[in-house]
């Protein structure tokens, strides 16, 4: 492979402790959305008889960093896709491996949830699943909600909402992009002189999500705070300059995200709703959690960056979710709320039946991305991946050729 022929800071390679993040974010979102199943307070499509306060306690400590830090690691992704492609390209390269994947999943996959939750509600509903799916599809125009454009009766993105998130974040990216890196070069150099400016964006994030509310449909933070995290992760993640006082700030900004995280315990489980209520206790609980999700994203990459060994190897089994994240994550949340369906009208500990339901799921989500994703050319191209690489050709009497360069 060539050498890496960016501006001055920027990272030399791909950062391979971040596909891997990525990748347990993706399959961690297995285990998450099998506990909202569980949980009081969330509206899931399917619910148990038996609810734990103790599911809404432990989702906040994924909530607060792991969307936000799958937005962080898009962002910079879309750094090295511009650099190769530049902005038109790396525009049209996003439409293909995002928007079509969102309009084939949104059309074939989020039907199934949405019928579910119908007959999990009303014992008496009966209606076949392809009249269900026409109806499902009835749509209208709804601008004012941007970038989700579209809405209906039933119809719904689902567990999309982040590509569509996505999608949107990197064509609004690409007419600015080439003015964004200069300025990110400057702001690299300001950052290296003062390592305090690391937590600048703190400020945004807490008013963003205080002055604008929380939204419980994607994962509690406002649609526009992840822009934030997308563009840090665009214009200063991958920088050398910045990962210096990153990684020397690691442990500090860890735990000074705790402790604002902890700072919102009150809000969440007393008072007015935490989500959206104007009062002085909703406002700050909000801001508290903005600025919290920003110090643990920060920790979580300044503490990764210190480990540099899946930079040289990564496990084969990690290597392969890593490929894999996207697939999984289209599939995932209609095969736990299927098995969830399945599962909750049985007698049984919650327990047994939270188990059942994430080893169901993972079994399955695996075994169609590998059966019936990533060995056709067809299917790799619904779901947003590259073609497969041709295999190397090999002489009669000798070994296998080695790769291209």
């Amino acid at each position: 492979m060539g050498a890496d022929t960016g501006p001055p800071g920027a990272g030399s390679g791909r950062r391979g402790e971040l596909d891997v993040l990525r990748a347990i974010v993706v399959v961690g979102l297995v285990f998450f959305h099998s506990a909202l199943v569980f949980s009081p307070d969330d509206d899931f499509y399917v619910k148990d008889a038996t609810t734990t306060d103790a599911v809404t306690v432990l989702a906040g400590f994924g909530v607060v960093w792991a969307m936000p830090m799958l937005f962080l690691v898009a962002g910079l992704g879309a750094r090295h896709s511009v650099r190769r492609r530049g902005p038109a390209r790396f525009a049209r390269e996003r439409l293909l491996r995002l928007g079509v994947p969102l309009v084939f999943g949104t059309v074939v996959l989020c039907p199934l949830p949405q019928w579910l939750r119908l007959r999990a509600a009303d014992p008496a509903y009966d209606e076949p699943y392809l009249a269900f799916w026409g109806r499902f599809l009835s749509v209208r125009p709804d601008p004012a909600d941007f970038p989700f454009v579209l809405e209906g009766e039933h119809f719904e993105t689902g567990h999309l909402w982040f590509v569509v998130l996505l999608l949107a974040f990197c064509l609004l990216l690409a007419p600015f992009a080439t003015a964004l890196t200069g300025w990110a070069d400057r702001a690299a150099v300001s950052v290296g002189r003062r390592p305090a400016l690391l937590l600048l964006p703190t400020l945004p994030l807490a008013a963003v999500n205080a002055l604008l509310g929380m939204e419980e449909d994607y994962a509690g933070w406002n649609r526009w705070a992840y822009l934030l995290f997308f563009a840090y992760g665009f214009l200063l993640a991958d920088d050398e300059r910045v990962r210096v006082p990153t990684r020397r700030a690691a442990v500090r900004v860890g735990v000074l995200g705790v402790a604002l995280f902890a700072g919102t315990a009150p809000g969440f489980v007393a008072g007015d709703d935490p989500f959206t209520a104007w009062t002085p206790a909703a406002l700050a609980t909000r801001a508290l959690f903005g600025a919290a999700g920003w110090c643990w994203v920060l920790a979580i990459l300044g503490l990764l960056d210190r480990r540099p060994r899946f930079r040289r190897r990564m496990p084969p089994f990690l290597a392969y979710l890593a490929v894999a994240a996207l697939p999984l994550y289209v599939l995932h949340q209609p095969v736990v709320v299927a098995y969830a369906y399945g599962t909750v009208g049985r007698s049984g500990p919650a327990g047994v039946k939270y188990a059942v339901i994430v080893a169901a799921s993972l079994v399955t989500v695996v075994l169609l991305y590998e059966l019936g994703v990533r060995r056709w050319a067809v299917t790799r191209w619904l779901f947003g991946m590259r073609p497969a690489p041709r295999a190397a050709a090999r002489p009669k009497d000798g070994p296998p050729s080695p790769p291209a360069p």
